[in-house]
């Protein structure tokens, strides 16, 4: 699959995707889609924190970063994809704007601050975005103010207790979905 950033300072620059099935990027028109959605509700990218979770190319948090995020934590655990995401960010010259972890989503502990906007793309079916939701919350890693979008499949339906939904579109075979924490 031939992936590139959509918009911002590296605009067209093509990615590397990680090689065989393991990992689903996310389509170019399903990212630019997301993209829209947010860019409606957060008028700007500039100075975010960014986590991207499930990172698989890191397709998502390099669109952030090239939209003028501040910093991205990416976290992907299969090795090509870690490779994938190092090399991306080399060939951006992004390395500096960048933490990535070879790690699963759910090893991360406790977080120094509350991040800006969270991306998960789990894999589908599977309900790890529920259960990677739930622990980013008792961790600290989200706030009220935090963005999240989780990708899920277009048939699917994720269960969020202790979420708003602010937003759901189906693109294709995927099902965006915007949340904020509800309030308590």
């Amino acid at each position: 699959m031939s992936l590139r950033i959509i918009s911002g300072q590296w605009r067209g620059r093509k990615l590397i995707a990680p090689e065989g099935d393991i990992t689903r990027p996310t389509a170019d028109r399903t990212r630019e889609t997301l993209f829209s959605m947010l860019q409606s509700r957060l008028g700007s990218f500039e100075g975010l924190a960014v986590a991207d979770l499930f990172a698989g190319s890191g397709a998502l948090g390099l669109e952030a970063l090239s939209r003028g995020a501040a910093s991205c934590l990416f976290v992907e655990q299969n090795p090509g994809a870690i490779r994938a995401i190092r090399s991306n960010l080399a060939n951006l010259k992004a390395q500096a704007q960048a933490d990535v972890r070879a790690s699963s989503v759910l090893s991360l502990g406790p977080a120094k601050a509350a991040l800006d906007l969270v991306f998960l793309d789990p894999p589908y079916h599977t309900g790890a975005g529920e259960v990677a939701l739930d622990k980013l919350a008792r961790l600290g890693w989200l706030s009220p103010a935090t963005w999240i979008s989780i990708e899920t499949g277009a048939d699917e339906e994720p269960k969020l207790r202790g979420f708003d939904a602010a937003a759901d579109r189906r693109v294709g075979k995927a099902r965006l979905t915007l949340l904020r924490l509800a309030a308590a």
